[in-house]
């Protein structure tokens, strides 16, 4: 995808050429958002308004990646988000129930009533575990981590996406995987065996 073209195009009125560049990255978008946040409904307006900022500044681009460019938006977003939520009362962990507003002590409602193969069910064990382990990493090592780790951006680009040196990223990575390896520690036990960390086994 050329997506210096397309940034032409859609300077020149082209929806559709905007748009494809929409489609190229919106689900890592959203991924990243979801890791920030751990919430679809947050995840996608911080997707949502990370594009409709990129479409509006477009003139604003100056070249190079698009994909960095519209990260940071989403990453800023984040950041945002999450510097309103220490501002606003803690949401307890237990749903309400929706007739009397009395929190539901069971936990069931964790659970699905659809038989899920064994796979799926570690799948989920292991998401659970890594997403409890980013969410108490400090945001800018979470950014860093997604990025690089989840989202498969280079240093450059990450760097660039969150618009810190190259060296400090690359440190703030080695800093946030230590950090994920120690706390991944804790769920030993609920890890399926081939993600489970032993001794000073380093991955």
């Amino acid at each position: 995808m050329d997506e210096q073209a397309l940034v032409a195009d859609a300077l020149q009125g082209n929806v559709d050429a905007f748009n494809r560049l929409v489609l190229a990255y919106q689900d890592m978008a959203f991924n990243l958002a979801f890791r920030m946040l751990n919430d679809d409904d947050l995840a996608a307006d911080a997707v949502q308004n990370a594009f409709l900022s990129a479409y509006r500044n477009l003139r604003a681009y100056r070249g190079g990646s698009f994909k960095a460019w519209v990260m940071r938006m989403v990453t800023n977003g984040c950041y945002d988000e999450l510097r309103r939520q220490k501002r606003r009362p803690t949401i307890p962990l237990e749903p309400q129930n929706p007739e009397d507003g009395e929190e539901i002590e069971s936990a069931d409602w964790l659970a699905s009533d659809d038989p899920q193969p064994e796979q799926a069910f570690d799948q989920a064990e292991l998401e659970h575990a890594l997403q409890h382990c980013l969410e108490n990493l400090p945001p800018d090592f979470r950014a860093v981590v997604v990025l690089t780790d989840v989202q498969g951006m280079d240093y450059e680009e990450v760097s660039r996406a969150v618009r810190t040196p190259l060296g400090t990223v690359k440190s703030r990575l080695a800093r946030a995987r230590q950090r994920l390896r120690d706390c991944l520690r804790q769920f030993q036990e609920l890890l399926p065996a081939q993600f489970r960390l032993t001794g000073g086994e380093r991955r």
